[in-house]
């Protein structure tokens, strides 16, 4: 099946196949915070639509879990496994619609695997793009007590419970375990295809042995290829020409996400008061619990060019990018696909990032940005002076940006998968 889905890429670039429009039922379990998955979604479905496809979106939202009644929440860890709700209207939604494929992306916790079992049922094909590691850890992030764990792809889902790794609950995680055991023991994630977003993504997940390869696909997320027109002309104008030229740069780095430990925000701010007299400034864009540490810790060391921005629009965000000299990615866990790294690569802006995870799978040395070692201020220091070797660095991560995550090269190798699920 991976040859096919080749030879049917090769196809679709010379012209060869009419490219017939599927009826597509996209499925999501919106959280009751709203979060990147939501954004792919939207911006996949509108994609389609866009070109001529027919989608319909089921979807429910987990603030529903604010409005059941005491016996509802009770039955609520059978529902997670199984809901019959969700299985009885896909069912119906498929025969109606006349719907060719199903892709779905989150389950958890009102949707359930159930949808899987009803497109089976109705013998229509099923793909779900992995946004993160559930199916291998009932966290979902491969990561707990300040470091990566892999325990229950090594020696089994029951170290979760052990940990609590489910929202500090034994309980919830004891819950999300037996879910996942059951649907193991069916052999349904046998039985449906994946869409992975990077290859490390796709490495881990093959881990799970019922799984084939044959069935795993990788397509990357995409950012919105009109994202500029609200930009001024000014500002467009220099993205396109003078940003991709070093000299033309600000010498400032931007950091961009949540002010936690997980994203490296300390690990980055104690390295800023090693470098040689803070001759460039770094811009920190962000909220969140350690907020505060981060003001006290700038006033303590006396920073003078670092900035505190707080949470600002994904349009300054790209802006600020667009004339930096690189997006500083100092994480400390796997993550999942990391939009800002690509919203940095289409300003033509490099990464400056932690080597493992899907960082290290995104980035190339030398061609989109910078390595070091994940927790090494030496390494992360001597990443920022190496970024000045790279000269052509920001013509040649605008080049990779065109070719690998631009709307039309999305729609381009998602439509491919349909094609050969169908």
């Amino acid at each position: 099946m991976a040859y096919e889905y080749k030879i049917y890429l090769e196809r679709i670039h010379k012209g060869q196949v009419d490219m017939e429009k599927q009826r597509i039922l996209i499925v999501h379990n919106y959280y009751q915070i709203p979060g990147g998955e939501d954004t792919v979604v939207a911006n996949e479905q509108r994609m389609l639509e866009k070109h001529g496809h027919e989608t319909f979106l089921y979807s429910r939202n987990n603030s529903e879990l604010n409005t059941l009644s005491k016996i509802q929440k009770m039955c609520l860890p059978f529902s997670t496994i199984f809901n019959i709700k969700t299985y009885r209207e896909v069912k119906r939604i498929i025969k109606e619609k006349r719907i060719d494929i199903v892709h779905v992306h989150n389950t958890l916790n009102l949707i359930s695997p159930s949808v899987y079992y009803a497109a089976l049922r109705c013998k229509v094909p099923v793909v779900q793009t992995v946004h993160n590691f559930r199916l291998l850890c009932p966290s979902a992030v491969f990561y707990r007590d300040g470091h990566v764990c892999e325990d229950c792809v090594k020696y089994g889902l029951w170290c979760a419970v052990k940990h609590k790794c489910y929202r500090n609950s034994r309980i919830q995680t004891l819950a999300c375990v037996v879910n996942t055991k059951i649907h193991r023991i069916t052999g349904i994630y046998g039985k449906i295809n994946y869409i992975c977003l990077t290859e490390f993504n796709k490495k881990k997940l093959l881990q799970l042995k019922q799984i084939k390869k044959q069935n795993v696909y990788v397509k990357p997320n995409f950012t919105r290829e009109d994202i500029f027109k609200d930009m001024s002309k000014e500002i467009s104008r220099g993205i396109s020409k003078e940003m991709m030229v070093y000299e033309k740069r600000k010498n400032q780095f931007v950091f961009v996400g949540r002010l936690d430990k997980l994203k490296g925000i300390n690990l980055l701010l104690k390295t800023w008061g090693m470098i040689e007299k803070n001759e460039a400034k770094l811009i920190i864009c962000g909220t969140g619990p350690m907020e505060e540490w981060c003001r006290q810790y700038i006033k303590k060391n006396r920073f003078q060019n670092v900035v505190m921005k707080g949470f600002i629009s994904n349009l300054e965000v790209k802006q600020l990018l667009a004339e930096s000299r690189a997006l500083i990615f100092p994480t400390q866990w796997y993550e999942g696909f990391p939009m800002n790294i690509v919203e940095s690569f289409s300003v033509g802006t490099p990464v400056i990032c932690s080597d493992f995870g899907n960082a290290d799978d995104i980035v190339m040395e030398g061609i989109t940005g910078c390595k070091f070692h994940y927790n090494s201020p030496d390494e992360l220091i001597q990443a920022i002076k190496r970024l000045n070797d790279y000269k052509n660095i920001y013509q040649t991560t605008k080049d990779k940006y065109e070719k690998e995550y631009t709307e039309s090269q999305n729609y381009e190798t998602l439509i491919g998968i349909y094609k050969v699920l169908l």
